[in-house]
């Protein structure tokens, strides 16, 4: 296969990556999320969105962070545009704008902004071994996220 081929399904591969991502959670499919990610330790940072920490940890307990997270919405959607990746190898560094809007009763918390993904390629395929999200608008009420987790989680 020709580097021009291959680069084009490796991007079409990555493409396809995130759209998983996107539908496992807004379906809230947590055995295809955790697909989504390499194995052992991964590195997520959500700080810009007000998350105190990143998290390195193993993937299923990023998954079940994701699932206490995104359960109590009635509904989510995410969207993904404006996709490139810088790829080296089985390495890529993977960036796309993003929307997700987090539907609770009424009301609602979106958040707009973009991924930076460091992907690695295994015998499965493509997989997120760190990300981290940039917000640089949000609209509604934030106060939903914590509301959606307590109602998940059952904290009062």
């Amino acid at each position: 296969m020709d580097d021009v081929t291959r680069t084009l399904l490796d991007r079409a591969e990555l493409e396809e990556l995130m759209n998983r991502y996107a539908a496992a959670i807004d379906r809230r499919d947590w055995g295809r999320l955790r697909t989504v990610f390499a194995d052992g330790e991964v590195e997520a940072d959500f700080t810009s969105m007000g998350v105190k920490q990143v998290f390195r940890g193993p993937a299923e307990r990023w998954v079940e962070t994701i699932r206490q997270t995104i359960t109590g919405f009635d509904a989510t959607q995410h969207f993904f545009a404006n996709h490139s990746a810088e790829i080296d190898g089985d390495r890529a560094v993977d960036t796309r704008y993003m929307q997700a809007r987090h539907q609770l009763g009424a009301e609602h918390y979106t958040i707009g902004g973009y991924y930076t993904g460091r992907m690695v390629r295994t015998p499965h395929g493509w997989r997120v071994a760190a990300y981290a999200l940039t917000v640089t608008f949000s609209d509604g009420n934030r106060r939903l996220m914590g509301i959606a987790y307590r109602k998940a989680t059952g904290v009062a």
